[in-house]
């Protein structure tokens, strides 16, 4: 259940900045996945400091394709590149390795393969390609994206049963329903306030990735992991910035 009071909603809130990045937040009595909702209030926390970085970056006459530089390096500074390492360990796993142990395997390895490396490198150049386009039209993009891609993480570990049985995503647990449906309202209001009805666009678009993300997920393994649903998080953004760099 959500919490009634504001104590419980700010320990919500610093569950999910403690989960979620890397920032000094003290952690009392954590809910896991119960705070899952407050996911995407830690994703306006990361797109917020990048955005603020891109604007000061521009506001100095620094070239657009640098100030996408700054903001991508903000965001994995805060978030200590969580989610890029769940989406290489992901990959690598996916297509490196013929059955669901291995798969599974692979993905605890924390050692990077060549599949891994050029997820990064594709994603990373997709996001970067976009932002310079988004930049200059609306830097606050950069904080609906950041809320609206980290929905779907608590409606994939919702919707899947974790695959490992240990480790993080297991830890965590599962959230319930009213989690994830309060989780993607406030991602949408988060959305909207920054692009205004384009948010609604590119949650249609994250959608239908994430849905690929999840039946491959089954696929492969049966179920998601904390790697799947940095994946997710991943593919997300990556969506996001690009639908908004074609309707911006």
């Amino acid at each position: 259940m959500i919490p009634r009071d504001i104590s419980g909603l700010w320990r919500d809130v610093s569950s999910a900045l403690g989960l979620l990045t890397r920032l000094p937040v003290r952690v009392e009595h954590p809910r896991g996945a119960e705070a899952a909702w407050a996911w995407p209030v830690a994703g306006v926390l990361v797109g917020g400091l990048a955005a603020l970085a891109g604007a000061a970056l521009l506001a100095m006459g620094v070239p657009i394709t640098v100030a996408a530089v700054g903001v991508l390096g903000v965001q994995a500074v805060v978030t200590g590149a969580l989610h890029e390492d769940g989406l290489a360990d992901t990959v690598d796993g996916f297509f490196g390795g013929w059955t669901r142990e291995r798969r599974l395997e692979i993905m605890k390895d924390s050692h990077i393969g060549s599949y891994g490396v050029l997820a990064l490198v594709l994603t990373v150049l997709a996001r970067w390609a976009a932002l310079c386009v988004v930049l200059p039209v609306s830097v606050w993009a950069v904080v609906g994206v950041a809320a609206l891609s980290r929905a779907p993480m608590a409606a994939v570990m919702w919707a899947l049963p974790n695959a490992r049985g240990k480790g993080l995503s297991h830890g965590v647990g599962r959230p319930d329903l009213q989690a994830v449906w309060v989780a993607v309202a406030l991602a949408l209001i988060v959305g909207v306030l920054a692009v205004e009805m384009a948010a609604l666009g590119v949650a249609l678009v994250t959608a239908l990735a994430v849905l690929g993300v999840m039946a491959l997920a089954r696929a492969r393994i049966g179920g998601q992991t904390g790697d799947v649903l940095g994946a997710t998080q991943q593919v997300s953004e990556v969506v996001g910035l690009v639908v908004l760099a074609v309707v911006l």
